[in-house]
């Protein structure tokens, strides 16, 4: 039987494995929690240093919203495919020239966790994958999403806008920095 010492690693207070650097670690960078209804909600000086990003939302309300970054607002650079389920009902489909972030059928809120992978490397399109639900009382959908951002700019920026409806008091939008080896 193979066993791992543990070592005390006062950088963070945490017990941890010999060699480890704490890889992967999520830093929190901000966060938004409108107090009034609102249809905007922006990051901005986004810092490049962290290997990825993960946004967590909770959107109260219905409606869909987009996501655009760096103010891009050319539809033809924006690609996703999506995964979905409502009961025993299952969809899947893709979408061109649209920035899709949440679609939310229920004013009980959707929670969404996308991660933003490689979001600062300027020699590749940005991907992002994340997974969304929302529950009605019962009924509701869950979807499994993958899209592109058509660009090899770093990203600065995030921009989530309400199309229909808006993000109703109690919505909460907070953004990680994921850590880079060595940082």
């Amino acid at each position: 039987m193979s066993s791992i010492s543990l070592k005390y690693k006062s950088k963070s207070g945490n017990l941890t494995a010999p060699g480890d650097v704490d890889l992967g670690a999520m830093i929190p960078l901000a966060t938004v929690t409108p107090y009034t209804t609102t249809t905007t909600v922006e990051f901005n000086s986004v810092p490049g240093n962290y290997s990825h990003l993960q946004l967590r939302a909770l959107v109260m309300g219905s409606g869909y919203s987009t996501l655009r970054f760096n103010a891009d607002t050319t539809t033809s650079n924006y690609r996703s495919h999506y995964l979905g389920g409502q009961g025993s009902v299952t969809f899947a489909g893709s979408d061109a020239n649209a920035a899709y972030f949440a679609n939310s059928g229920s004013a009980n809120g959707m929670a969404v966790i996308l991660d933003l992978l490689d979001y600062s490397d300027t020699n590749k399109y940005k991907t992002q994958r994340y997974a969304q639900g929302w529950d009605n009382n019962g009924s509701g959908e869950v979807y499994l999403t993958s899209s592109l951002w058509m660009s090899t700019a770093a990203i600065t920026s995030l921009k989530i806008t309400a199309v229909t409806g808006t993000f109703a008091s109690g919505s909460h939008f907070a953004l990680y920095g994921i850590k880079r080896a060595g940082a």
